[in-house]
């Protein structure tokens, strides 16, 4: 099966520019394979597909940014009905809005809110930047600010950095140090529609000798947990794009056309995903069987209460030179932490949760398992203590109690999602 190709460019603008002009030029795959199917993602304005966040005016096509919260932004949501756990349903009534529209439709009230310093810092938070020195970087023994290296891996790096620079989507942030051009650390925010939400994932990257010619080193920060069969808890990525990973010629790092930004939207849209489970190649030939979705559920539930330790592993222990954007960035979400939270521990499906409220909830849909509700009710405690921490108010009275054995909030979710 021949996978599809997608453009990208190099950037025209001078450095730390952010505007974007369609434009030509060079032709990019992402690899990755599940079970011999190669996936291909458009790197400029990629969908992610694993969220339900499709644009069916332009299905198949990209998303027109890479932000995922600026494409829900154009949607209104009017509610009808509330789910029985707490989040109104996004699905209930919902009308595109165009500029035209807009101003003879009545518009919900606003409230208006000062922003927090966090707030303000997230806004003016560089997605790229450089550093002075990445001493506690997990390949910082691989090299030294003195080593030579080639003029033809410098310019690789060069251009890499320029593309972060210029085409970085909001949810990926990167550092590089310009006395060890071989290192880089980049953190990725979780996608919502994902066991993976409002989380920080850690990444050190390490462009060796031979670079370009062979793909970079990615280590990533586990915390000893293992939240993705292509992220082990010894810190290995799984993936075609690294060589770890089987996949034909053109899922493989090709020296001529791959970039740093293909590899962190790869490990983004491909492994942190909405059913993780099927990227276990045995797995995915069991996607949408009874068998295989029940252990998709459970497996994502797991996730998820591996995703909340991955939290408070972060805010206990945030990597050098993303500290207070990790205390900002838990500081702002959360609310909505506990909101997700609150809504798993009353029986919304995990992964079910995003901006505005749930996503499209079938009928048939089962709640999450008593398991997985008294995990998370648990371990929230523990989460909320560290993000009370941080100057967060108001959170501990919200916070609601594990269920108990008995609990009716089946019955009330069907009852819920049959009278829309």
């Amino acid at each position: 099966m021949e996978p599809d190709v997608v453009e990208i460019a190099p950037p025209l603008f001078p450095s730390g520019s952010r505007t974007r002009k369609p434009r030509k030029g060079f032709v990019f795959v992402l690899g990755f394979m599940w079970a011999g199917i190669p996936e291909v993602i458009d790197v400029e304005h990629y969908e992610f597909r694993n969220a339900n966040l499709v644009d069916k005016k332009n299905k198949g096509k990209a998303i027109q940014d890479g932000s995922l919260y600026d494409h829900l932004a154009d949607e209104e949501v009017v509610m009808s009905t509330t789910q029985p756990w707490g989040f109104p349903s996004s699905s209930s009534k919902r009308s595109r809005r165009s500029s035209s529209a807009s101003s003879s439709r009545p518009r919900a009230a606003v409230e208006v809110v000062v922003s927090s310093a966090q707030a303000n810092f997230l806004r003016d938070f560089k997605r790229f930047d450089t550093v002075d020195n990445f001493s506690k970087h997990h390949y910082a023994s691989q090299g030294n600010a003195s080593k030579q290296h080639s003029r033809t891996w410098v310019k690789k790096i060069q251009a890499d950095w320029k593309i972060l620079e210029n085409d970085l989507p909001e949810t990926i942030s990167v550092r590089a140090c310009e006395s060890r051009m071989d290192l880089l650390r980049a953190v990725i925010v979780g996608a919502e529609g994902t066991p993976y939400h409002e989380g920080l994932f850690f990444f050190d990257i390490h462009f060796p000798d031979t670079y370009p010619s062979v793909p970079p080193m990615v280590h990533y920060h586990s915390g000893g947990l293992r939240i993705n069969p292509n992220l082990y808890n010894c810190g290995k990525v799984c993936l075609s794009l690294l060589g770890t990973w089987n996949g034909n010629a053109r899922e493989k790092w090709l020296p001529q056309e791959s970039t740093m930004l293909q590899l962190l939207v790869s490990i983004q849209a491909l492994i942190l995903n909405q059913k993780p489970y099927f990227n276990e190649p045995a797995y995915e030939r069991t996607k949408g069987t009874p068998s295989g979705e029940a252990h998709s559920k459970f497996y994502s539930e797991n996730v998820y209460v591996l995703s909340l330790r991955t939290m408070v592993y972060s805010m206990r222990k945030p990597p050098k030179h993303f500290e207070e954007f990790v205390r900002s960035h838990y500081f702002e979400r959360a609310h909505d932490i506990v909101k997700a939270s609150n809504a798993y521990i009353d029986g919304a499906p995990v992964g079910s949760i995003v901006k505005g409220g749930v996503q499209d909830i079938e009928e048939s849909s089962e709640n999450g398992s008593m398991k997985f509700r008294t995990e998370v009710a648990t371990f929230m405690k523990t989460v909320v203590e560290e993000l009370v921490k941080l100057g967060v108010k108001e959170l501990e009275d919200k916070l609601k109690p594990p269920p108990n054995a008995e609990g009716s909030n089946k019955s009330n979710c069907k009852r819920s999602i049959s009278s829309r």
